[in-house]
C-alpha cells in the first residue's frame, strides 16, 4: 500500500546535497528530491510543472506547492525536496494561513507529514572554499560549464565562511523552535559511505530500499589541489585574524 509521507533536506550550499538527492532518487522509493523551491528558479520550475507565473514567481503559490508535491513523489507515495536556509521563509510565507501556526505545521498542512534531514559539513573551511570557487566559475555540479577561471579570494571565502556559520545556527535554532530533532547527515559521512547514508534515511522514513540497490550517481567529489591550496590560505588568514 502506498504511503503519503515525505522529507525535507535542510542544508546550506556545498554540503553534497546534489549528490545525496541523486542517490535518494536512484532508489525509486525515496522521492525525487530537487531544489524546487529555490527562489531564483521558481518561475522555471512553475513553468516546467504547468503552473502559471507572474514575473519571476508562481501566480498561485499553493498550487505550485501541490504541483511540486506531485512531481517530487515516487509511486509508493514518498516525496523529497531540498531547501536551503535562504529559501525557507518564501515557502512558509506562501503557505501560511494563520499567524498562530508554526512553520512546521504550515509545511505539513501543505505537504503532508514530514521528516526533516539536516545535511551539514564538518569542515566549514572546505565548504567556504568550495562555495567561493563555484560562485566564481558558475560550475556547481557535473553538467555545468565553467564560465570563468577561479582566483583565490580570501575576503570572499571569509565572508562565505561566516554565512555558513550563520545559516547552520539558523537551522539549529529553527529545529529547536519547531520542537523537532532532525535526522543528521554530514558531507563527510556521505562521501565516505553513501550507501549507509541513504539506508539510514530510508530507515528513518521506514521505507525499505529495493534489494540489490547500489549507490550510483553522475555526481562526484569536485575538490582538487586548487581547493586544498585555498583552504590552506584561508586557515592561515583565520589564524592571523579570526572571524
Amino acid at each position: 500500500m502506498a504511503v503519503r509521507s515525505g522529507y525535507i533536506l535542510c542544508g546550506t550550499p556545498r554540503t553534497g546535497s546534489t549528490l545525496l538527492c541523486s542517490l535518494l532518487g536512484s532508489t525509486g522509493v525515496l522521492g525525487r528530491p530537487e531544489s524546487y523551491f529555490r527562489e531564483p528558479d521558481e518561475a522555471t520550475w512553475a513553468q516546467r510543472l504547468g503552473v502559471p507565473i507572474e514575473g519571476a514567481r508562481a501566480r498561485d503559490y499553493r498550487g505550485f506547492v501541490r504541483a511540486v508535491s506531485d512531481a517530487a513523489r515516487t509511486e509508493n507515495g514518498v516525496f523529497g525536496i531540498r531547501i536551503m536556509w535562504g529559501s525557507l521563509e518564501r515557502v512558509t510565507d506562501g503557505l501560511r494561513e494563520s499567524r498562530d501556526e508554526t512553520d512546521l505545521a504550515t509545511l505539513e498542512r501543505g505537504l503532508g507529514p514530514l521528516t526533516l534531514i539536516h545535511l551539514r559539513r564538518e569542515d566549514l573551511v572546505a565548504q567556504a572554499v568550495s562555495w567561493s570557487r563555484a560562485e566564481q566559475t558558475g560550475y556547481w555540479q557535473q553538467g555545468d560549464e565553467a564560465l570563468r577561471q577561479p582566483h583565490e579570494n580570501i575576503d570572499q571565502m571569509r565572508q562565505l565562511l561566516e554565512t555558513v556559520g550563520q545559516h547552520n545556527q539558523a537551522w539549529e535554532s529553527w529545529f529547536r523552535s519547531q520542537g523537532v530533532s532532525p535526522h543528521e547527515v554530514t558531507y563527510e559521512q556521505l562521501v565516505g559511505d553513501p550507501g549507509a547514508v541513504v539506508e539510514g534515511i530510508a530507515a528513518r522514513l521506514r521505507i525499505a530500499v529495493p534489494p540489490g540497490w547500489q549507490p550510483r550517481s553522475p555526481h562526484r567529489k569536485q575538490a582538487d589541489e586548487v581547493n586544498e591550496n585555498w583552504a590552506l590560505a584561508l586557515r592561515r588568514s583565520l589564524a592571523a585574524r579570526p572571524l
